[in-house]
């Protein structure tokens, strides 16, 4: 029995990526594995987004190419972020494209021999990328003039396109559109690409060449509601068990800082996973465990290694089931449900789960 686990059922992250494929054909998926694949763990995860239908992976950092090429992914692959020197003799050696704003970026890596790249036009995200079109007209060209580099993409990124009814994604289409599209033209063949999972579900108009998917593929609403609205399945369920039950009295505690005192007589579980492990000490007295498929609360302060969660009147035996994201029965807790308790989103649920927690893989 496992302390903590963290069960990625394959199988979804496949479906999810043949649903996307399918719903924004004809443009490519590319699905986003970076931060190890949204803490499902990257490979398992890039596999059976391929198997789904993902003809691109995409990540944000050099040493994340070169796990994946480590471990066998073939096929297009994308490094998304800032890179240094260091860093691109990394990515360029893992056979992966990188995103250009400046043209002695190109040079540099027009010095490590070919590689793809895909010029950034930062149309309001504010960070990555130019927001001059002549700027990256020049990189584009740049790109196209020096020996062993291939102009490949186009692309820029959106700021807002998991808020309903918001117009700054109209915006942001309409400043990418006309430069990306006159650039296509002088170059045959570019691929153009701007769409997040959001986008790609939201405004078909955005979806180009080509959408990245990162939130969606793993099963998780980038709308930050319920998943089933867009026919995806979560992947990810965490679990553990019920390590020790006691009796609390009134005016008995659970807890650093005594943040549960029983008001009644109660039966106290105890559950070996905490902050260490991804379950964040904001969830103190503000989150639920379906305890062998009963719903119960969280009650006491999360610390390292445990949480305890008020059982009431029904003990359990030693070793029952407790699943703090997952569905048992009629009962589920999705990760939009902790990141709405803890006034976050969903991304960062699965992310924070910690190296510590093993994954185990299946469907």
């Amino acid at each position: 029995m496992q302390r903590a686990l963290a069960r990625v059922d394959v199988g979804a992250i496949e479906r999810n990526c043949a649903r996307l494929a399918a719903a924004v054909a004809p443009a490519q998926l590319c699905a986003v594995v970076k931060a190890d694949g949204y803490g499902h763990g990257a490979a398992p995860a890039a596999r059976a987004a391929q198997r789904g239908g993902a003809r691109w992976l995409a990540v944000a950092t050099a040493g994340e190419a070169e796990a994946l090429r480590a471990d066998g992914l073939d096929g297009p692959l994308l490094v998304m972020g800032a890179l240094t020197e260091a860093d691109l003799d990394v990515a360029v050696a893992a056979g992966a494209d990188v995103v250009a704003w400046e043209e002695d970026f190109v040079a540099a890596v027009a010095a490590r021999g070919p590689a793809g790249v895909h010029v950034k036009l930062d149309t309001g995200m504010g960070r990555l990328g130019t927001r001059d079109t002549a700027q990256a007209d020049r990189v584009a060209a740049a790109v196209d003039a020096a020996g062993g580099l291939r102009l490949t993409g186009a692309m820029t990124h959106f700021a807002t396109a998991d808020e309903d009814d918001d117009a700054f994604l109209e915006q942001q289409l309409a400043a990418f559109r006309p430069w990306a599209v006159a650039l296509a033209e002088r170059h045959p063949g570019l691929l153009l690409h701007a769409a997040n999972s959001a986008a790609a579900l939201r405004e078909p108009g955005a979806r180009f060449g080509m959408v990245r998917c990162g939130i969606a593929v793993y099963g998780m609403d980038p709308f930050h509601r319920d998943p089933a609205e867009h026919g995806l399945e979560p992947a990810l369920e965490l679990i553990s068990h019920v390590a020790a039950v006691k009796r609390a009295e009134p005016g008995q505690s659970a807890g650093y800082g005594r943040r549960f005192v029983a008001e009644r007589g109660t039966w106290i579980g105890t559950i070996p996973v905490g902050y260490g492990d991804g379950v964040r000490r904001a969830l103190t007295n503000n989150a639920d465990v379906l305890v062998g498929g009963r719903r119960v609360p969280l009650v006491g302060s999360v610390s390292m290694d445990n949480i305890t969660v008020d059982l009431g009147d029904e003990p359990v035996a030693i070793g029952t089931e407790a699943v703090l994201i997952g569905t048992r029965g009629d009962e589920r807790i999705l990760a939009e449900d902790v990141a709405a308790r803890l006034a976050t989103i969903n991304y960062e649920v699965t992310c924070a789960i910690t190296a510590r927690v093993p994954r185990e893989y299946g469907g």
